[in-house]
């Protein structure tokens, strides 16, 4: 708080307050100081906590002292020795008066420590809760300046006529238009003529296949007649020359059996002669 009211006051004499009433500023201002206070409240909530264990401690040590007089004081009476039992329970009850003493502040520690425990959980959901608030309002002021702005741009914009510059650049633009036509068309002629030219040179193509398909044709044809009128001259000699054959065979067969018919008649006359 301190620390605000010296900046305060810083500002206000440097001339620099409307930068510190920034709600950016004092967002970050606030947090900041959220912050703080809950790491100190966390270091008053941890030296509690220290003096409730030291309690505790103290609290242990004291029972542990009492219990073990009692049984000093009991071994003492086994022993017959009753005025040393009676100094060690004098001792003891001491102790016990200064017990529930430790006892009542150690039960007051617990219920303090457990009261700023909850205290910091309930101020870390609050800072939790406030950091999301800075985040949304930083946000709106960012909003609020951006329009702001654009109201300002808005409000300095001239409208006046000038039309003299308007028909300028729309004869520009309607030239540049015409120009752009013009091109287009002729660049398009000059598409044409190069497919026609290209389809020009396509039937001349096929002509030629077409031509050269007919002269394959023809020397084919012209082939197979000579190749047919050979084979036919091949078969007529090769019929004459089979009857030929056939002929000298059946002459020879003949004379064959000629000259044996007159060899069969001679035989007999012999036969004859013999036996005469």
């Amino acid at each position: 708080m301190l620390g605000r009211i010296w900046r305060y006051l810083k500002a206000l004499i440097l001339g620099k307050l409307d930068e510190l009433e920034d709600p950016e500023v004092l967002l970050q201002e606030a947090a900041r100081e959220m912050r703080e206070n809950l790491a100190a409240n966390r270091q008053r909530a941890i030296t509690a906590i220290t003096q409730k264990n030291n309690l505790k401690a103290l609290l242990d040590e004291q029972e542990r002292r009492i219990a073990t007089l009692e049984a000093q004081a009991e071994m003492a009476v086994r022993k017959g020795d009753r005025d040393l039992a009676r100094r060690i329970l004098r001792e003891k009850l001491t102790f016990q008066q200064t017990i529930e003493g430790t006892r009542a502040s150690y039960e007051q520690a617990v219920q303090a420590a457990e009261a700023i425990k909850t205290a910091i959980r309930r101020q870390e959901e609050t800072v939790r809760q406030r950091t999301a608030e800075a985040l949304a309002k930083r946000a709106q002021w960012k909003q609020a300046q951006i329009q702001i702005e654009i109201d300002k741009a808005l409000s300095g914009l001239t409208f006046e006529d000038e039309s003299s510059a308007w028909e300028r650049a729309s004869e520009k633009i309607r030239t540049a238009q015409s120009e752009a036509a013009a091109r287009a068309e002729l660049a398009q002629a000059s598409i044409q003529a190069k497919i026609a030219d290209l389809q020009d040179e396509t039937v001349d193509a096929e002509a030629e296949r077409a031509l050269q398909e007919l002269e394959q044709r023809i020397s084919a044809t012209t082939g197979e007649a000579q190749q047919t009128v050979q084979v036919s001259q091949g078969s007529e000699v090769s019929d004459v020359e089979r009857e030929l054959a056939e002929l000298e065979s059946r002459l020879g067969t003949q004379a064959e059996t000629q000259a044996e018919a007159p060899a069969e008649s001679e035989q007999p006359n012999s036969t004859e002669s013999k036996q005469e």
